[in-house]
């Protein structure tokens, strides 16, 4: 259940959702580049969701047209790690979630012509838990999210254990959760939040590749993996497997 709010809260939270909260469906660079105005969201371009379905469960395989293993990119930005992903494994479904307009923009642009490709536009914190389907996500992937290094923003921080339950009730069993910061204290903290879940499990370090290496697939770089390993800078990776408690 959504914790209550005070009444004035809740109107605002809701107007904000109900302007900004919308899937972007498969287009062509030439119907994006017309989306500047809120009244382009409207028709084939980008399918609303409705004020009553914020907490309705996604109907993935009528969204994507099949049924597919599904792998979601958390904060997708410009959509240039999802789409690579896309182009590589065909067979699998795509769905970036971001919450910035201008990056759903870039990211649509870039899913022209990639059919296992959806992006949503929503905070990833609320869709994991509000409108992804339980058991419904082979991977997902978290790269860099905001580390907030100031101690009074620190509650700002995507990763908490409220975050990981969600994340474990919508991985299907066995599912991963793949995790990048070049943040170390960041890091540590995730470490010692995902230590707490009985049903995330930390797995081994080749873990954090999902590609078969000897099929010659490499997981694509995003850009601040580019540009942190341009600068020598370490990163910090972490993969978490949904497991049964007591197994």
């Amino acid at each position: 259940m959504i914790r209550i709010r005070s009444m004035s809260t809740r109107k605002r939270e809701q107007a904000s959702y109900e302007t900004t909260s919308v899937f972007v469906l498969n287009m062509s660079a030439v119907e994006v580049e017309s989306a500047h105005r809120p009244e382009s969201f409207r028709g084939s371009l980008v399918i609303p969701q409705g004020k009553d379905s914020f907490t309705d469960r996604l109907d993935l395989e009528n969204i994507f047209g099949r049924k597919a293993p599904l792998h979601v990119d958390l904060g997708c930005g410009d959509g240039s790690f999802i789409c690579a992903l896309a182009q590589r494994v065909p067979a699998k479904n795509f769905l970036g979630i971001e919450r910035l307009l201008g990056r759903i923009r870039s990211a649509a642009r870039k899913a022209a012509g990639l059919p296992n490709v959806r992006l949503l536009r929503m905070e990833s914190s609320y869709a994991v838990r509000y409108l992804l389907p339980a058991e419904s996500v082979e991977t997902f992937y978290l790269l860099f999210p905001d580390p907030w290094p100031k101690r009074r923003h620190w509650r700002r921080r995507i990763v908490t254990g409220d975050f990981l339950c969600a994340i474990s009730q919508a991985l299907a069993e066995n599912g991963k959760l793949l995790i990048a910061t070049d943040h170390v204290d960041y890091f540590e903290k995730i470490m010692e939040t995902a230590r707490g879940n009985p049903n995330l499990a930390v797995g081994e370090p080749a873990d954090v590749d999902p590609f078969d290496l000897r099929s010659g697939q490499v997981r694509p770089l995003t850009k601040f993996e580019r540009k942190f390993r341009a600068q020598s800078i370490p990163i910090h990776w972490l993969a978490l497997r949904k497991v049964l408690p007591g197994r």
